[in-house]
């Protein structure tokens, strides 16, 4: 977490729920940011699909209830509006707008607040979709299987904090407040620029053509290889029984197999000394 705290006296209010909303709070209130959460009756579903993740967002955080869909919750708000500096919501704009919390509303009610809303799609906020089909959309899905984590939607929480840390510096150099969008599939096309760049295909660099970034089994195990500077490879290649002549070796089937079969002969904790020995970048995983 953060060390320094940028965002010390900065008061957020957020509406925003399931993962990006809170996971962008849980590194607000990091940076130093005063965040309250104001919940509906239901609370956050996220409460229900995983206790431990909420608690974990929402440390720190002050939890407040209301209905939105009532005068007396729509009142709630608009007294905590008058001492928030930033607004984070997750809603479609329509909702919002439902709501009487569009931007043009909101300015005119709080002229000193900033809004910062996480959509899904900032070209389409009104089109439906999740996560999933972000990644999808930008090609970071392989085959069939899930990925292993939500790449869009905690790449989105981290977008979301960059907008208010500009919302603040705007603040605090003109005096005036801002409204800005952030989309998670903006967040899934930023972090697929590696495979669009090639890098991360099949036949880039460093996705599968160089013979040590690789992740390969192991006696008992796997080892994750990430020796991609000439002196990490120039040391592991000579371990391996194939001394490189050029940098170009590092692209040859031959060596790939040949490091297979020296990753195949040792254990993981073998390797794992023979990293620390070495000085390479290696990480291993027990079967």
């Amino acid at each position: 977490m953060a060390t320094i705290k940028p965002l010390r006296g900065t008061r957020i209010l957020s509406l925003a729920l399931n993962l990006p909303g809170p996971a962008a709070l849980m590194r607000l209130k990091a940076l130093g940011a005063s965040c309250t959460k104001l919940e509906s009756p239901a609370g956050d579903p996220m409460n229900a699909y995983s206790r431990e993740a909420y608690e974990q967002m929402h440390k720190g955080v002050k939890i407040v209830t209301a209905d939105l869909k009532t005068e007396k919750g729509m009142a709630k708000l608009h007294k905590l509006l008058e001492k928030t500096d930033i607004l984070l919501t997750s809603f479609r704009p329509s909702a919002l707008a439902r709501l009487g919390l569009s931007w043009k509303a909101l300015h005119k009610a709080h002229p000193h607040l900033s809004l910062v809303s996480i959509v899904g799609d900032t070209a389409a906020p009104e089109v439906p979709g999740h996560d999933l089909t972000y990644m999808a959309e930008h090609g970071i899905i392989a085959g069939l299987e899930l990925p292993p984590t939500l790449f869009a939607d905690m790449g989105g929480s981290l977008l979301a904090v960059e907008a208010v840390l500009a919302a603040v510096i705007h603040q605090r150099s003109t005096g005036r407040s801002s409204m800005q969008t952030v989309g998670l599939s903006q967040a899934a096309r930023y972090l697929a620029l590696p495979r669009h760049w090639r890098l991360t295909t099949p036949d880039g660099l460093i996705g599968g053509a160089h013979a040590f970034y690789q992740v390969m089994p192991c006696k008992d195990g796997r080892v994750a290889i990430a020796a991609l500077e000439p002196h990490f490879a120039i040391r592991l290649a000579q371990l391996v029984g194939s001394p490189l002549s050029q940098s170009e070796d590092v692209l040859e089937s031959s060596l790939k197999k040949k490091t297979l079969s020296f990753m195949k002969r040792h254990t993981y904790k073998e390797l794992q000394a023979t990293a620390d020995k070495h000085d390479l970048p290696l990480h291993v995983l027990p079967a």
